[in-house]
């Protein structure tokens, strides 16, 4: 595949297991009528294990978990299944923060219009923009100060229903497949990350192996090769231990980084799920964080309805950050989603609103849901300005 620095693939979902919390198990159907022998699946999984075959015999999970998300027409994010939505009834997999409250894109705009002040800029980015309802916030939200929104997005059936949400801005988005040589102003990406394919690594006896995808049979199953490939810390212990490294979510940060230097400078700031470095690798956290999604139940297998389902990772924050700042980004903050949309106003906003909007915006600020799993790390292209969002409650020092 092209490097993330090259091109980027557009990603995606919330979930939190704590060590020895279990899940449903993956089903071979579900109600949208589609089993493992669907012709969607049947030809993606065709596809993969010729590629396999092709590779050896063994391929890394991230090839393995790009392809299943990504190959084009056949993968998860580039297919016509029914994605985001709050009900499974829908036939959709997950809800987002925007899909749950329009307050969410509101406040959120509030960092962005500070953001494109400090920076000099009126030009908005955003990667995997999903249904556009994020766009559509912070469109209306922003007004003037925006005079383009980009985004970046290779789901073409997507791409289709963020411009018809987009209708009334038309004249203000464009779309593009691939990086830009330059970037100027203010990078959002609300769930993002978590869906950049990861490689596993397993320590087993002591020794550490990647783990990968064979064929046996019909099916796909998991090989372990012994590597030099090592987490960014080590894992107190001698017990069996299952980890992810980040390395194409870092190259994403540093090529990132370098376009926003080559330009007139700007910020972004990234909503997901994860932990800093030293809670991501607690040695109690040993069966990883790789989790699959499907009709709003997740599951731990994303070798079964290959196509059919998201495949995320929990994100290191660390990581991200010392990407970002090793390409020559400064850091802005970093904290819980719950500070950081109560420091943009999040509560007031929900104090005008009716008791239904209270009832779905309070699920981005419980610490049992959303306010807490997930983070917001803010960088910038220069570091005379403080961002509102990081106002109190900052944790960069914990990264």
């Amino acid at each position: 595949m092209p490097g993330w620095g090259e091109s980027w693939r557009n990603y995606r979902r919330w979930a939190f297991r704590l060590p020895g919390q279990g899940f449903p198990a993956a089903r071979s159907k579900d109600n949208r009528g589609v089993t493992d022998a669907s012709p969607l699946s049947f030809e993606l999984t065709q596809r993969i294990q010729h590629a396999i075959a092709q590779a050896g015999g063994w391929i890394g999970f991230d090839r393995f978990m790009a392809m299943a998300l990504y190959e084009p027409g056949l993968g998860y994010y580039t297919n016509r299944l029914q994605k985001f939505g709050a009900m499974p009834a829908s036939g959709s997999d997950f809800v987002t923060a925007p899909g749950l409250t329009p307050l969410f894109g509101q406040t959120l705009a509030v960092q962005v219009q500070q953001a494109l002040q400090a920076t000099g800029t009126s030009e908005v980015w955003e990667f995997g923009a999903g249904t556009g309802a994020l766009a559509l916030q912070l469109l209306d939200s922003l007004g003037d100060a925006v005079e383009r929104y980009t985004i970046i997005d290779l789901s073409g059936t997507l791409r289709e229903r963020q411009a018809q949400t987009l209708q009334a801005h038309a004249h203000k988005v464009r779309w593009l497949d691939a990086w830009p040589d330059a970037m100027d102003g203010v990078v959002v990406g609300n769930e993002v990350l978590d869906a950049m394919p990861v490689q596993l690594l397993q320590r087993t006896g002591g020794v550490w192996h990647e783990r990968g995808v064979v064929v046996q049979g019909d099916a796909f199953a998991w090989e372990d090769r012994p590597t030099d490939l090592r987490p960014p810390l080590d894992v107190d212990g001698e017990h069996d231990y299952l980890t992810e490294i980040h390395p194409q979510a870092e190259a994403f940060m540093a090529s990132l980084a370098e376009r926003l230097l080559a330009g007139q400078g700007g910020a972004a700031f990234f909503l997901d799920y994860g932990f800093p470095e030293r809670e991501y690798f607690h040695p109690q956290r040993h069966m990883g964080t790789v989790m699959c999604h499907q009709l709003h139940q997740a599951d731990p297998d994303p070798l079964v309805a290959v196509g059919q389902k998201d495949i995320t990772a929990h994100v290191n924050f660390t990581g991200v950050a010392l990407a970002g700042q090793n390409a020559g980004l400064q850091v802005l903050g970093y904290t819980s989603q719950a500070r950081f949309l109560l420091n943009l106003g999040l509560a007031e906003r929900m104090a005008a609103n009716t008791l239904a909007e209270r009832s779905q915006a309070q699920r981005l600020v419980n610490e049992h849901e959303m306010g807490e799993l997930f983070k917001v790390v803010g960088l910038a292209t220069g570091d005379d300005w403080s961002a509102q969002g990081f106002a109190t409650g900052d944790r960069s020092h914990r990264l």
